[in-house]
């Protein structure tokens, strides 16, 4: 269970979170130096594998016990006409997913990963924070505790998703709050009237909570949304797991965003699986300093594009942790 009650005992516990192992990552590389290929040809699989390595604490990483948890949340600021669908949809798809209808259901069949959904109080959306802050420290801490208690501690790779109606706006006021400059995208396909909306909303969020700014978990406890705070409570348990997390799209990389500003190097545990076609994804994932593993023009959420790379990263580890070294295979070394 989680051992947090407050924000500030949350942020003291990812101020304490375990790094990677460097005796590991050493011992990774060495491995990887012996491989039966020429240095370096397996290019960026080399890396994923050692980083996997690295918070496994093993030159021999594996990958086989994949977890997705998908989180859904409602925004009281949906009724401000933010999104092209109405927030009825947000519970609609939780039941898609129940019922393994989704994209998401498919992707983690594929790729044998074990998925979770929790719906977090869709009945109580969380309040409009153009008029003040989304939710209040009780509830922002009981989203993150939701979030922390879902992950798998048996799990070797995590994947985290999301569903809730308005939450690209919740990301953008996010982002904004952060970074500063415009993050307002069209989300579920917006036209431009809904954009300019958007674009409203954020500002308005931004001027009612003024203390959001530059404060990681008072960004995401004023401006997100309970599904994002339990992202970013799953996020900072595969951390304390030592568990390497691959991001999602725009959305899952808002949560990661509250953690890094909380407590830099909070999320170096995480690769960013993809860029998304949501437009500001690609700069928010510089300003998170994480190159995507692939980029297919995905705008679905669910943790689509994440799961898709679980493919990457197992392929990365496969290769490390199973090829022969030349001594093994009788090949002379070069």
């Amino acid at each position: 269970m989680s051992d947090f009650t407050s924000l500030a005992a949350f942020q003291a516990l990812l101020a304490a979170m375990p790094g990677p192992d460097a005796t590991a990552i050493a011992a990774a590389a060495d491995r990887n130096g012996q491989l039966t290929k020429p240095p370096g040809a397996l290019g960026r699989l080399e890396e994923i594998a050692q980083w996997v390595a690295g918070w496994q604490g093993t030159a021999q990483p594996r990958t086989d016990r994949a977890q997705i948890c998908i989180f859904a949340g409602n925004h009281g600021v949906a009724a401000r006409g933010v999104s092209a669908f109405p927030a009825e949809v947000t519970a609609q798809m939780v039941l898609n997913f129940v019922h393994g209808g989704a994209a998401i259901n498919q992707l983690a069949k594929t790729f044998g990963a074990k998925m979770t959904v929790e719906a977090l109080d869709l009945e109580t959306p969380t309040a409009d924070f153009t008029e003040g802050p989304a939710m209040s420290e009780a509830e922002v801490v009981a989203a993150l505790q939701a979030g922390w208690n879902a992950v798998d501690a048996t799990a070797n790779l995590l994947v985290v998703g999301e569903m809730g109606i308005g939450n690209t706006t919740a990301a953008a006021a996010i982002a904004t709050a952060l970074y500063g400059g415009d993050w307002v995208g069209r989300g579920t396909g917006v036209d431009d009237a809904g954009l300019a909306r958007k674009g409203a909303v954020v500002a308005a969020g931004l001027a009612a909570n003024p203390v959001a700014r530059g404060d990681g978990l008072q960004a995401l406890r004023c401006l997100g949304g309970r599904e994002i705070a339990a992202m970013a409570g799953a996020m900072a348990r595969a951390r304390a797991l030592r568990i390497p997390l691959i991001l999602d799209g725009f959305i899952a990389c808002a949560a990661a965003a509250c953690l890094a500003a909380a407590v830099p190097g909070s999320i170096d545990h995480t690769i960013a699986g993809h860029l998304s076609a949501e437009g500001a994804h690609g700069r928010l994932l510089g300003q998170l300093g994480k190159e995507p593993l692939l980029s297919l023009g995905l705008r679905l959420g669910e943790g689509s594009g994440a799961a898709l790379a679980i493919a990457v990263v197992r392929a990365a580890c496969a290769c490390q942790s199973g090829m022969a070294t030349f001594a093994e295979a009788g090949v002379a070394a070069g």
